[in-house]
């Protein structure tokens, strides 16, 4: 016997803000969590198994129009023709309260209620499914404690939509804790809301939060999709993460410590892209790259970060399916000091000049005593926080000017 558990499917989830982002293939990931749908009841028919469960949050709220809800029919009606039935919860988006418009469903879809906990049974499997709704979007009460105590001799599945012992992110809407949900000697706890996959205990019972079905923006990153699971002799076999989503988005953090030239950068950034794709199995990739260390290239790519951010682009558009949806660059000036500091022009001087001066603890105290007249103009809250008289807090206040100034001075440099 096997059956499939998927949660947070959010489906039509509006994405909104997209169209500001240049060149984003809006239409995809719009579309992505329908795809997403697609693909697990395709995979619930490929692998003939004997049921689906959804552990809440099916939609992301009320619908706009009726749309969503059809779309929803229909693939419940391509799971009635495979003689698949279907057993859901309401979650906090999708709570009995938040839906006012609503569509008769096909008849193998069975909702559990929001009072109390429901109990299905499939005579012929000896499962017993419980489960109970969400009435309201914030449900603060511990759900776990109102289901039923595990039908003896049958399989029990407990489907709860819950924040658990705590997740960071996510609100603590039904919480409970491991012994709420060991204490019903239930073989299997389906749980929605987490949009992390986690098996909070595998195995006796098995507790698993089988993550969303589609990442949809840059914090929910690697393989969502669904747990296909596996029970042999009326025991839990085995727990599988299957991948649906069709979008992947990914975060890349590059370290570009050392590099000497914006090439040398450009590289590790196309290597890093590379292997994102290739984990990402084909689909698309929406990366948001995060470049840092120290390196001589600092002061080229803080001179012009709209033309190193559209070189990145370039990379992106000729690797293939991948969109860059942001680049940040938190690079630094090499304190080994930058090809411009050992430069033998006025620029050279005047930065090998104040390079001595912070290293030469006299000079910095000169240099303190000179602020003295403009420590008296400022306000003691932020004099308080510029801490101008601790000589080592005074050297990284003149690094940081550096680094404002220098790619400035540069870029009149290169452009004269």
């Amino acid at each position: 016997m096997k059956f499939l558990h998927a949660a947070d499917i959010h489906l039509d989830s509006p994405l909104r803000g997209l169209e500001r982002y240049e060149f984003a293939p809006v239409e995809q990931i719009r579309g992505a969590t329908r795809s997403a749908f697609e693909n697990l009841i395709q995979h619930a028919i490929q692998e003939r198994v004997d049921f689906l469960l959804i552990a809440g949050d099916l939609y992301d709220g009320d619908w706009p129009d009726y749309n969503t809800g059809l779309f929803f029919a229909r693939q419940m009606g391509r799971l009635r023709e495979a003689g698949i039935p279907v057993f859901l919860i309401r979650g906090n988006h999708d709570a009995e309260s938040r839906l006012t418009r609503e569509l008769r469903l096909p008849e193998n879809v069975r909702v559990f209620p929001t009072k109390e906990a429901g109990a299905h049974r499939l005579e012929d499997l000896g499962v017993a499914i419980h489960g109970r709704s969400f009435a309201t979007a914030a449900v603060t009460e511990n759900l776990a404690a109102s289901f039923p105590q595990a039908v003896p001799g049958w399989l029990n599945i407990g489907l709860l939509h819950t924040s658990a012992t705590g997740f960071e992110g996510h609100e603590n809407y039904a919480p409970c804790s491991l012994a709420d949900l060991e204490s019903k000697r239930y073989d299997y706890w389906a749980l929605g809301h987490v949009h992390v996959r986690t098996e909070l205990k595998p195995g006796e019972p098995w507790i698993v939060f089988p993550g969303n079905l589609q990442g949809r923006h840059a914090r929910e990153t690697g393989p969502k999709g669904a747990a296909l699971v596996t029970v042999e002799n009326g025991r839990i076999a085995s727990v599988e993460h299957r991948p649906m989503d069709v979008v992947r988005w990914a975060q890349s953090k590059i370290d570009a410590t050392g590099c000497e030239s914006v090439e040398d950068v450009m590289a590790l950034a196309q290597g890093a892209l590379e292997e994102e794709s290739g984990r990402a199995g084909g689909r698309l990739l929406a990366v948001r790259i995060l470049l840092r260390g120290a390196c001589n290239a600092h002061s080229r790519i803080a001179a012009k970060p709209e033309q190193f951010l559209n070189q990145l682009r370039a990379v992106a558009n000729d690797l293939g399916r991948i969109w860059l949806e942001q680049a940040r660059f938190e690079t630094s000036a090499d304190p080994r000091g930058e090809a411009s500091a050992a430069r033998e022009d006025a620029l050279g001087r005047l930065l090998a000049e104040a390079r001595f001066h912070w290293d030469d603890p006299v000079e910095l105290a000169k240099l303190a005593a000179e602020l003295e007249p403009l420590k008296k103009k400022l306000p003691a809250a932020l004099l308080e926080e510029l801490r101008l008289d601790d000589p080592a807090r005074l050297r990284d206040l003149l690094a940081d000017a550096e680094q404002l100034l220098l790619p400035r001075l540069l870029a009149t440099d290169a452009s004269a």
